[in-house]
């Protein structure tokens, strides 16, 4: 006599709930993530070399013909530069985010994450929360860089240790925005390669027309006004006055008179938007 028994059902692990283990999920996905980048130092070291050469050659190349208001003093040029170097470098790291993202989808470890009960956003969050950790060190390697070849805070208007420690927290702010950006564009491809090619072509006009590394003033009067609105300007425009380094007088627009309000709100819009349609796009995804 046989007995037949029917095959008990598998079921899927259920993603935990709650921000408590939302959080802690993220911060096992973030220690994954820094590990990882630890074994693999030529990513950071590369990832600091770019800002310096940016340094260097803007500063002793063009330092000397850029007319910031109506000087063209080198000294004044590179006080006006390093907001828009540091800017520019925080942003870049989209370009990192998106292909770490894609290599991971395409080895199959984002479709073991997602199999394991955890929360829906840990695996993006924690990505993003490891790059910000290595965007900090490289915007302290840049920092220190700039002070060697001449940058000084307080160069053209008041500044104090916690407007400089403010300017850095929006840059970070900015930086950890952005990187949301890139995980969408990381989602979206199907190769590392195509993720850093998506990830870092799109930079280059926002951050180019844009008030970093040219007075703006200068510009053809429909690419001022882009300049003037671009998140991107906002950020720098508040980093020059609350390093004591703002230049030139900004123009009539608003977030030009309001950087430092303009630079949270932008960034904070970006996190919202963008991190909502990366998990919705990571729930999608297989």
């Amino acid at each position: 006599m046989s007995v037949t028994t029917k095959d008990a059902p598998v079921l899927a692990p259920r993603p935990a709930g709650g921000i408590v283990q939302s959080f802690r999920d993220s911060l096992v996905v973030a220690k994954r993530n820094l590990i990882r980048m630890s074994r693999i130092p030529e990513m950071l070291l590369f990832g600091v070399i770019q800002p310096v050469m940016f340094v260097v050659l803007f500063t002793y190349v063009f330092g000397g013909s850029m007319r910031i208001g109506n000087s063209t003093n080198p000294e004044d040029y590179k006080n006006f530069l390093m907001a828009g170097i540091f800017a520019q470098t925080v942003t870049f790291a989209t370009a990192g985010s998106a292909a770490g993202i894609a290599d991971d989808m395409q080895k199959g470890l984002v479709d073991r994450f997602r199999s394991l009960p955890m929360a829906r956003g840990a695996v993006l969050t924690g990505r993003t929360v490891a790059d910000l950790a290595q965007t900090c060190i490289t915007l302290s390697v840049l920092a220190i860089v700039a002070l060697i070849v001449g940058w000084r805070p307080g160069s053209d208007g008041p500044t104090n240790a916690g407007r400089v420690l403010a300017a850095f927290g929006l840059l970070l702010l900015l930086g950890y925005a952005f990187t949301w950006i890139g995980a969408l564009i990381g989602l979206s491809v199907r190769t590392p390669e195509a993720a850093t090619s998506g990830g870092i072509i799109w930079l280059f006009p926002v951050t180019f027309l844009s008030n970093a590394f040219v007075d703006s003033s200068q510009m053809t009067p429909w690419v001022r006004h882009i300049a003037d609105w671009n998140p991107f300007s906002a950020t720098v425009q508040a980093c020059r006055e609350l390093f004591g380094n703002p230049g030139v007088s900004p123009s009539s627009a608003w977030p030009m008179q309001n950087p430092v309000w303009a630079s949270l709100v932008y960034s904070l819009v970006i996190v919202v938007v963008f991190r909502t349609l990366a998990v919705r796009k990571y729930r999608k995804t297989s």
